[in-house]
């Protein structure tokens, strides 16, 4: 039950601060749509999203089952990047009106408390590898609505996707290779320590 509590709690902790910020957002005339661009902030919301089902579900006493083991690593592996991406690439760039402890909540807390919770809890069904392809898609689709709306509208929300700051398309796509490659490999690693554990 305290697990569950935790989850619940980390949960609707996430999805208020990301509310707040979305508040801040509007307020000083941005467009929604690009809140909600920002891979951070998806990946915090389907983590979240997935803490309270699994706080629920404890509260429940529902067993975990394969489909909700899949969305557990899916979510995993997301906010693994995001911590990873965000220290290597992000945390020197200007965050704009992003309020520090939700900076500090999203970037640091939620990726360090998604993998804790993994290996506390870990799934009761064995993942296989086909789980990783479904990892490698999410990158793939996220780049090409980046670039596919970034090349119409000019806005970009990350500078290392943006080729008027990389000196172009190739330096786009090297940042954008070695991050899909970073899902796969990240993926498997956590596979394979699951395995070892």
């Amino acid at each position: 039950m305290l697990l569950s509590a935790i989850r619940l709690t980390l949960g609707l902790l996430v999805f208020g601060a990301i509310g707040w910020q979305f508040k801040i957002h509007v307020g000083l005339g941005f467009p929604a749509i690009n809140f909600f661009s920002y891979f951070t902030n998806l990946s915090n919301l389907f983590a979240a999203s997935a803490f309270v089902a699994g706080g629920l579900r404890g509260f429940g006493g529902r067993k975990s089952a394969a489909g909700f083991d899949q969305v557990r690593f899916v979510s995993l592996v997301n906010m693994v990047i995001v911590g990873i991406v965000f220290s290597l690439l992000l945390r020197n760039v200007d965050l704009g009106s992003l309020l520090p402890w939700i900076n500090v909540l999203l970037h640091y807390v939620m990726p360090c408390v998604v993998v804790i919770d993994w290996f506390v809890d870990p799934p009761a069904t064995r993942l296989e590898n086909s789980v990783l392809v479904r990892i490698a898609v999410i990158p793939a689709l996220y780049l090409a609505y980046v670039l596919i709306r970034g090349s119409s509208t000019g806005w970009y929300p990350y500078p290392f996707m943006n080729p008027g700051v990389v000196a172009g398309y190739g330096a786009v796509a090297m940042y954008s290779v070695g991050i899909a490659v970073t899902f796969v490999v990240v993926g498997w690693g956590l596979l394979r320590l699951r395995v070892r554990i």
